[in-house]
């Protein structure tokens, strides 16, 4: 069921800027999410935040491992 969002000119301008001839707003902005998802989980898998270089990780676990 369709809905209104109220979004001003300018927003609805830079929306409209990323579709092609005889797409919908729904379909550009369907387009989008996908794209941004897809970005999010780039992100979130090649994100340095949280990791150890694999020598580092190679040093802990043979020193855990020795005892």
């Amino acid at each position: 069921m369709p809905t209104t969002i109220q979004i001003e000119e300018e927003t609805r301008d830079k929306i409209k800027s990323f579709g092609a001839k005889g797409e919908t707003y729904n379909d550009i902005i369907n387009r989008l999410y996908d794209v941004a998802v897809k970005h999010q989980l780039r992100e979130f898998l090649f994100s340095s935040k949280d990791s150890v270089p694999i020598d580092e990780a190679i040093a802990r676990a043979e020193k855990r491992w020795r005892k």
